[in-house]
């Protein structure tokens, strides 16, 4: 099923005296860009969940949120700085000498001071944090991947119906080519006789001019190639997982293949066919930014 690139998704959970709230937004990307914020105490579970994440999202800026409150005292280690506390020590001592102070160095005071005092999660406790958070992650995503389903969903119901619209323009315009070749001779043969005031027309001639134009002016091989791609686009759109690139690759040379057709163009109805199909493919093309 198609997907959009935005989407934003959000679960929270609670066990253990410990609560888990996961965020998880995106936007468009060319490739997949995933950001994580979480607390300092959880950074180690980091890589894990951009790995995680990379399962389901595969384009897009994804920008993740974690949120980790707790208030159980299992699984911690309370550890001290021993030799940070003592050089903290040594430098207030000096202190207190060098402006002749009084007060007490008091075991407190220390212990208040960055970095003596540590909290360390056993490693018990971090694979059980783990896997507590990896439910709350999995909620999100689901919520996260579901939105884009819906919006992905509304994208490819327009991009189908401006397919199927340029599909029928092309048509038209293989119809409109058919028999300008033998237009062209009737004109030609008539201007000639007007020119040169005569009813005699050098065949071989006329011959020679009505190939040099049915050369130049032929689409065929552009509206045969049109006719592929407008069948890629669609079979792509009924595809499972990341589309978004082929889709505008395929636009891309959609475009290149009416250009051409617009170039070489000698029917007023094909002109205006072309111009439709360019805005057609302009709109596609911008929707396709926000496919996966």
């Amino acid at each position: 099923m198609l997907k959009s690139m935005t989407g934003f998704g959000r679960a929270k959970y609670e066990v253990n005296q410990r609560e888990y709230v996961v965020e998880i937004k995106a936007v468009n990307h060319k490739y997949s860009d995933i950001t994580i914020k979480l607390p300092k105490i959880l950074s180690y579970l980091e890589d894990k969940i951009k790995k995680e994440i990379a399962t389901k999202v595969h384009r897009g800026k994804v920008d993740v949120f974690i949120d980790f409150t707790e208030e159980s005292a299992e699984g911690k280690e309370i550890c001290i700085n021993r030799p940070l506390a003592k050089s903290y020590i040594q430098e207030l001592k000096k202190l207190q000498e060098e402006n002749e102070l009084t007060s007490p160095i008091t075991i407190a005071d220390i212990m208040k001071l960055p970095d003596v005092l540590v909290v360390k999660q056993t490693e018990e406790a971090e694979n059980v944090i783990w896997e507590e958070l990896k439910v709350v992650l999995h909620q999100a995503l689901d919520n996260f991947v579901d939105m884009r389903m819906v919006e992905g969903e509304r994208l490819k119901d327009d991009i189908t119906t401006r397919i199927l619209d340029i599909e029928q323009k092309v048509e038209k315009i293989c119809a409109f080519s058919t028999g300008l070749v033998e237009e062209y001779v009737v004109k030609l043969n008539n201007r000639i006789k007007e020119i040169l005031q005569t009813d005699v027309v050098e065949q071989t001639r006329l011959a020679q001019e009505v190939v040099i134009y049915a050369d130049k002016s032929s689409i065929e091989e552009e509206t045969t190639r049109l006719k592929s791609h407008v069948a890629q686009c669609k079979t792509l759109l009924e595809e499972e997982g990341p589309v978004g690139k082929k889709l505008d690759f395929l636009i891309q040379e959609m475009n290149r293949e009416t250009n051409t057709i617009g170039s070489k163009s000698v029917s007023i109805e094909i002109t205006n066919l072309v111009i439709d199909i360019k805005t057609q493919l302009e709109n596609i093309r911008e929707q396709i930014q926000n496919i996966e």
